[in-house]
């Protein structure tokens, strides 16, 4: 990864954002007593403090954040520093009218709310960097500063004409000449072969889309707009990180990041953060897996490092139509889980209340009230008094032999694509299959699709619905020396310009898989079929539906076959042996008993499955040190749960020493951290490429 060596804090960070400028100085006081209380030692600070800071484009006045820097540093916290540009001044839209956005219906967005610039904005872009690097030239020397915190939640696309001349700027980075781009959109489609660059315009509501972003004529057209909106905003992060690093080149730069936001490649973007950084907002309480799975690909957008929870909130957030409170106990629990997943901080939005405005019941560490005796704020006091006791864990890695790939071009593809079916969603699918995996107690990697497989058994791969060169034969070689590979239904059905393979499907994996696709049937959601799995994945018959590929085995065993409409008995479940692994290929989409049948399976021959599997409400993770294998159980159940740990250790949380086959019992969200001996890399017998 890029970037200079940084200093790392060797705690986990434990606070989150705070906005004293919004409030009286005499209020900080009685702040920095409630921080005491629960053992708060991290704040993020100047997050959306652009307006304070330059009241004019001439004036700059930085009174507030010297004395809050100043306040923190005396009253003994660490600080995670804001550039504050995320959301721009009034006097800049007035100034600067081109600063506001244009949106995909082509309106000009009047001054308001934040993600309110255009990233392609000269005096955005100057006036941002300006702000950064003042920041950094004046606080780069606090002893207490842990962090830079670029800009806030990145997102959003603007239209505007500025933005068209930039995309048109970008295109002819990437294609070279409007030859090889005319080819790689395939423009002599609907009569599109553009003769001048300036032909080219934003792909939106106005050219080339109809009922909404999803809905394209031209993919190719549509998908480099979106790779360009993507680079649009990493560009402005560069700007301003550039100018940080003309001051500080040693602390940490980040900016938070918003779980599976489709619109920005967070691949892209993370080789650029020295540590990656997100905000949980889970969409309910029932979504343990896909949090885990959003933690996991925050770790692996930078090759496995630790990462930071930026925010979450310590209850109840305020921004979906019904918004539930955290019950006792689960604010604890997903901090753990976070922990768990590769997180070195627990951090919070916000620390007190806003008093007005959108987040003014959005819960807070410190209520309206100022009150220390609330049930959120003693839970979150407690959590700070145990948080210590697990530093040592700080720095510490996931070793997995299974991967899961993510590829936010595949995404983009299946959700804009003409066909089969839009129903099929990609994070639903990524969610379904870890789903399967992770509860045989098995910790998942997640990978982009050209990453290096050495080291994994198995590679899981559903929806690639583009194919990279290369990544092909990657494949091959990772079957032929013994590993598994389970891809599926509109995978390799593209090149990276959406453009059709001009051969069998599923395309360069064709061979590999020991497949032909002859056509995929689509039904609506409430029309579904089934697959009778063969013996060895079980022998039940279990649900599928959205999609359906009629697949004609060309050297591949069946292991599943439909149930109904005319192409029952027909192949639906495949796996073709190469070398001396295993290419799967799952045809349809199965429902949750399925899934865990097939994997379940795959994860079984590669001898994978963990002690834990398949414990009801129980979750695991594992860290490791040089020395120490960190393992978490977590109770996400409404009842009890008691295991038989497989191996020797002492609760870091609790101080009880365990003996292997000791019984451990944990309450409704309930959570241990067990430490004992690492075995190394190969602990669990991981074969030899």
């Amino acid at each position: 990864m890029k970037g200079a060596p940084v200093r790392m804090p060797n705690t986990v960070l434990y606070g989150g954002d705070y906005n004293p400028e919004q409030w009286p100085d005499e209020v900080w006081d009685e702040d920095a007593r409630l921080f005491d209380l629960a053992s708060i030692d991290t704040l993020t600070v100047g997050v959306f403090a652009w307006s304070k800071l330059q009241p004019a484009e001439d004036v700059y006045d930085f009174g507030v954040l010297d004395r809050i820097t100043e306040h923190l540093a005396r009253t003994g916290r660490k600080i995670i520093l804001a550039t504050a540009t995320a959301a721009v001044p009034p006097w800049m839209a007035r100034r600067y009218p081109e600063v506001t956005r244009v949106d995909f219906e082509g309106r000009r967005h009047h001054y308001g709310q934040r993600h309110n610039f255009c990233p392609s904005s000269p005096a955005y872009q100057r006036l941002s960097v300006a702000l950064a690097e003042r920041i950094a030239e004046r606080y780069a020397d606090l002893p207490n500063l842990v962090g830079w915190h670029i800009n806030n939640e990145y997102g959003g696309t603007c239209y505007c004409e500025l933005c068209a001349a930039a995309f048109r700027e970008w295109l002819r980075e990437r294609h070279g000449t409007l030859d090889a781009l005319n080819h790689n959109w395939n423009t002599p489609f609907w009569s599109h072969v553009f003769t001048d660059w300036d032909e080219i315009v934003p792909s939106s509501a106005l050219s080339e889309h109809w009922r909404g972003p999803n809905h394209t004529a031209f993919q190719g057209i549509t998908l480099d707009w979106m790779r360009f909106a993507s680079d649009a905003l990493l560009g402005n992060f560069l700007a301003e990180k550039a100018a940080i690093r003309r001051h500080s080149t040693d602390i940490p730069v980040t900016t938070n990041m918003m779980g599976f936001y489709r619109p920005l490649d967070y691949f892209r973007w993370a080789e650029h953060l020295d540590v990656v950084s997100w905000d949980n907002y889970p969409p309910d309480a029932n979504s343990q897996d896909r949090t885990a799975l959003t933690h996991d690909l925050m770790r692996g957008l930078r090759g496995g490092q630790p990462f930071w929870l930026m925010e979450q909130a310590p209850s109840q957030v305020a921004c979906r139509d019904v918004n539930p409170v955290k019950p006792p106990g689960v604010m604890r629990l997903w901090s753990y889980q976070a922990v768990a997943h590769g997180s070195d901080s627990v951090l919070f939005f916000q620390m007190r209340a806003s008093r007005g405005a959108s987040e003014k019941l959005f819960s807070a560490v410190i209520n309206h009230a100022g009150r220390s005796d609330t049930r959120t704020f003693r839970e979150i006091a407690d959590l700070g008094a145990e948080l210590p006791r697990l530093a040592e864990v700080v720095g510490s890695r996931t070793r997995s032999r299974v991967a899961l790939v993510v590829d936010w071009d595949s995404w983009w593809a299946v959700e804009i694509s003409d066909g089969p079916s839009r129903h099929v969603s990609y994070v639903r699918t990524l969610v379904d299959w870890y789903s399967a995996v992770h509860a045989c107690d098995v910790d998942v990697d997640v990978l982009p699709q050209d990453a290096d497989l050495t080291g994994y058994d198995v590679v899981l791969a559903p929806l690639l619905h583009l194919l990279r060169d290369g990544v092909a034969e990657r494949f091959e070689r990772f079957v032929r020396g013994g590993g598994s590979l389970v891809t599926g239904v509109l995978s390799a059905r593209s090149d990276i310009h959406d453009n059709a393979f001009l051969m069998d499907v599923p395309g360069p994996l064709t061979g590999l898989l020991g497949i032909r696709v002859d056509e995929t049937d689509a039904q609506v959601p409430e029309r579904a079929n089934g697959v009778a799995l063969d013996a060895e994945l079980g022998g039940a018959t279990h649900s599928c539906s959205l999609v359906f590929d009629l697949v004609l085995p060309q050297g591949a065993e069946v292991l599943g076959r439909y149930t109904g409409d005319f192409y029952a008995g027909t192949a639906a479940i495949t796996r073709n042996r190469v070398g001396a692994g295993s290419a799967w290929y799952l045809g349809t989409q199965l429902d949750g008993g399925g899934l865990a049948a097939v994997l379940g399976t795959v994860l079984d021959q590669a001898g994978l499955v963990g002690p834990y599997a398949h414990t009801a409400g129980l979750e695991t993770a594992r860290r490791y040190s040089a020395d120490h294998r960190y393992l978490f159980l977590l109770n996400h159940g409404d009842g009890e749960v008691s295991v038989s740990v497989d191996a020797a250790g002492t609760d870091l949380l609790s101080g009880r020493d365990f003996a292997a086959g000791d019984k451990l019992t944990l309450p409704p969200t309930g959570v241990a951290v067990l430490r004992g001996a690492s075995a190394g890399r190969d602990e669990t017998g991981s074969r030899t490429r």
